[in-house]
């Protein structure tokens, strides 16, 4: 694999037995509900990106450098310290929109697109799904087919 090569590719590994394999047995169960809250959402069955990460879809990118490379359209990784979900960081004309849902969410952290969850419980999963919703169709506008 060279320097520019991207590690994070959709693999031919098992997402059920991926989440089987998570040690926390609380992970294990809030990573179900948010699976299912993807495909709810995507109408797409999920892959395994990379090690951890379960995506769901794909866009094809070129940054301004030329690089450029597949990823998953949404996604999420089930890790130890937190639910990390990768949400478009920039919702672009409809941020309004997700600063109104972040509000209402609960307890969280995020970054430039990951939304950190300590806990399920800590949060609104109806607002989550709407996030996640949100965040699909930003994507599918930037990224169409």
């Amino acid at each position: 694999m060279s320097k520019d090569e991207i590690k994070t590719k959709a693999t031919e590994v098992s997402v059920a037995d991926f989440i089987a394999a998570v040690p926390e047995e609380r992970r294990r169960e809030e990573a179900a509900v948010i699976d299912a809250m993807h495909r709810r959402v995507t109408g797409e069955e999920p892959k395994m990106w990379g090690p951890s990460i379960i995506g769901y879809g794909s866009y094809d990118y070129v940054y301004d450098s030329g690089r450029s490379g597949t990823m998953c359209r949404a996604g999420f990784s089930p890790r130890k310290a937190a639910m990390t979900l990768y949400l478009m960081g920039h919702y672009e004309k409809r941020q309004p929109e997700a600063d109104a849902l972040l509000e209402r969410l609960g307890k969280y952290k995020n970054g430039k697109s990951c939304l950190y969850i300590n806990k399920l419980a800590d949060i609104d999963l109806d607002i989550l799904e709407k996030l996640i919703l949100l965040s699909w169709d930003v994507m599918n506008e930037r990224y169409p087919n």
